[in-house]
């Protein structure tokens, strides 16, 4: 009693797969699905290149629009971010995340602001980004070095005592636009 199973972690990530699969039963073989944010890449766009994708600057005042952080160009893999700069909630002066610790039942906490999963399919990089969410960012790059055989990509943006970095799993410099 009074439990309950919220597959909102990778439910926008499925829908992603969904419809790319419907795409490619057509025989589609150049698009970029969206859905919330999650995305799948396959072939290129009208222009004939590889499809380039952004990743935005986890900002907790959306008012003044998406500021992108990240470019990178998706070829034929998917993307999925989760962070808790959106929705959050504010409890007598404390900020409380909508990702939720399994093992606690509370709010995850740690230094991670933003995990961004790259995978071949939507609804993996969907659960992976919010996994590492609340693994935080020890656990999750622990928990990559133990499961190379997944070839995920992640990109994680932290907090350092206030000061905001990034970690990416493909080394590549500020503001350079790499290929997954």
């Amino acid at each position: 009693p009074k439990v309950m199973l919220d597959f909102n972690a990778i439910a926008q990530g499925y829908t992603v797969d969904v419809l790319a699969n419907f795409l490619e039963s057509k025989a589609i073989s150049n698009y970029l699905v969206e859905v919330g944010g999650e995305l799948r890449a396959k072939g290129k766009n009208l222009g004939d290149s590889i499809w380039t994708v952004g990743i935005e600057q986890p900002i907790e005042d959306a008012t003044n629009g998406t500021t992108l952080n990240i470019k990178i160009k998706l070829k034929d893999r998917a993307l999925a971010t989760s962070g808790n700069y959106k929705k959050f909630y504010v409890e007598d002066g404390k900020k409380y995340s909508h990702i939720i610790n399994p093992f606690t039942g509370y709010p995850a906490k740690n230094s991670l602001l933003s995990a961004t999963a790259i995978a071949d399919d939507c609804m993996t990089a969907d659960a992976y980004a919010t996994s590492f969410m609340v693994m935080g960012m020890e656990k999750s790059l622990q928990f990559l070095s133990e499961h190379k055989e997944l070839k995920l990509e992640v990109i994680f943006i932290y907090d350092e005592n206030g000061v905001w970095k990034r970690y990416s799993s493909k080394k590549f410099k500020e503001n350079e636009e790499i290929v997954y």
